[in-house]
């Protein structure tokens, strides 16, 4: 992916922005508030609106989570038979106290639960860790018979020590569970708790 385009959402450049990374080609914002308010205005008069039941009650369920952004990764399988594979990424946070850094993500990874891989990370913005689960999809968006997901999730301490970014990548694609690690690991990397934008912006003033 070297050399790909990246586009700044307008989100970075808010005041209450609180943490910045940045995702390779593929993904697409999902506006999590307008899909939940969807969800119950549909409740409301006729029940799910016809093919985004599950999309919709996906929204809810990230929003009870505590899911502070969401995407949706549609990615080619160079691999397979180039039918497109779906992903879901999702940021939330998790509030702690106060301890390291390095003690925050190492109890974040050993709290995971059963996992299938599990790492730690020294990350520009600092110490983090990095786990793989298998999962099923959650009942409650109605997709008929439970089918495997591997979710691979890195837990990143903000610098405050009081917080924890949470950034997960989802997908049915099981077969391809060693791709998606790299990729949330590449993502983690991005990860900051100061505004790269205003470095940049710096730069860019001193050079005009």
């Amino acid at each position: 992916m070297s050399g790909a385009a990246y586009v700044i959402d307008d989100s970075a450049r808010s005041e209450d922005s609180d943490v910045w990374f940045a995702l390779p080609p593929g993904f697409v914002p999902l506006p999590l508030s307008d899909l939940a308010a969807a969800a119950r205005g549909a409740a409301q008069v006729a029940g799910p609106l016809t093919g985004l039941g599950p999309v919709l009650r996906l929204a809810q369920l990230l929003l009870e989570a505590g899911a502070v952004h969401c995407c949706l990764g549609l990615h080619a399988d160079d691999e397979g038979n180039s039918e497109p594979v779906l992903s879901l990424f999702t940021l939330t946070w998790r509030g702690t106290d106060w301890a390291p850094r390095s003690v925050l993500a190492g109890r974040a990874a050993a709290g995971a639960g059963e996992t299938e891989h599990i790492e730690m990370l020294d990350l520009p913005s600092g110490p983090a860790s990095l786990v793989q689960t298998r999962l099923n999809t959650p009942p409650e968006l109605g997709l008929g018979a439970p089918s495997g997901l591997v979710q691979v999730t890195a837990y990143v301490p903000c610098s405050d020590g009081r917080r924890i970014a949470i950034l997960s990548l989802a997908t049915t694609a099981v077969e391809h569970a060693q791709h998606y690690r790299d990729l949330l690991r590449d993502i983690a990397g991005t990860v900051s708790f100061e505004d790269p934008l205003r470095e940049v912006s710096d730069y860019i003033s001193d050079k005009e």
